[in-house]
């Protein structure tokens, strides 16, 4: 194949499979690599010439988790794609799910990247991805999803949260989880950052939750 590409970039022309001549051809050719062609070339896997030939003029992408500026806007567009082929009401991303992507290394780049939104948009049911959709890229992270809230609150908030009633019977886990935030968020006089960290949850989360559980007195705190 290499010999066949080298012929096709020096020759100009390429041997059409039943023909009886070759033909001619004026093409312009753009490839890529994610290895080292210059380290094969030494290693007598890629042939020398084939390499300077297709190395007129190189660019340099950089990795993925170097260029974390690039992800929202491939996010916002791989959301619109699979919104779009997935019949999705998917429509944005939380701040919280974001930073989650941002500061994830992406081994596998772009291309892990829009395997990873692709999952998420399929298995969300709401209108927005949070941190939760992305279950793997949080835990590789040590980051708590919004499942995990309750089980959090709870401990953060252990001695001061009720879980059953006088019977004996278990409280619902919202209810739970709704004294567990009106405690922490008491604990730290209404300061929202201070409070979302010993939750162990993003802010924009707990904003939600204040919202969610109607807990407006706190709902202005900074």
């Amino acid at each position: 194949l290499q010999v066949k590409m080298l012929r096709a970039l020096q020759e100009g022309e390429v041997d059409p499979i039943g023909a009886k001549k070759p033909i001619k051809i004026d093409v312009r050719i753009i490839s890529s690599t994610n290895r080292e062609l210059s380290q094969l070339v030494a290693e007598g896997v890629f042939r020398e010439d084939l390499y300077y030939r297709l190395n007129v003029f190189p660019i340099h992408v950089p990795p993925l988790r170097q260029r974390t500026e690039d992800i929202p806007a491939l996010v916002e567009r791989f959301i619109g794609i699979y919104a779009a082929s997935e019949g999705k009401i998917v429509r944005a991303i939380s701040e919280d799910a974001l930073d989650l992507l941002s500061s994830y290394g992406w081994p596998g780049n772009v291309r892990q990247l829009e395997n990873t939104i692709f999952r998420a948009m399929v298995m969300c049911d709401g209108d927005q991805l949070m941190v939760g959709d992305f279950p793997q890229i949080a835990q590789a992270q040590g980051v708590p999803t919004p499942e995990a809230v309750s089980e959090t609150a709870v401990k953060l908030a252990e001695g001061s949260i009720i879980t059953a009633d006088d019977t004996g019977k278990g409280r619902a886990l919202k209810d739970i989880e709704r004294d567990a935030i009106r405690s922490g968020l008491q604990r730290c006089e209404g300061q929202m950052s201070e409070a979302a960290r010993q939750l162990g949850i993003g802010r924009s989360t707990l904003y939600r939750k204040v919202r969610e559980y109607g807990l407006d007195e706190f709902s202005m705190g900074e």
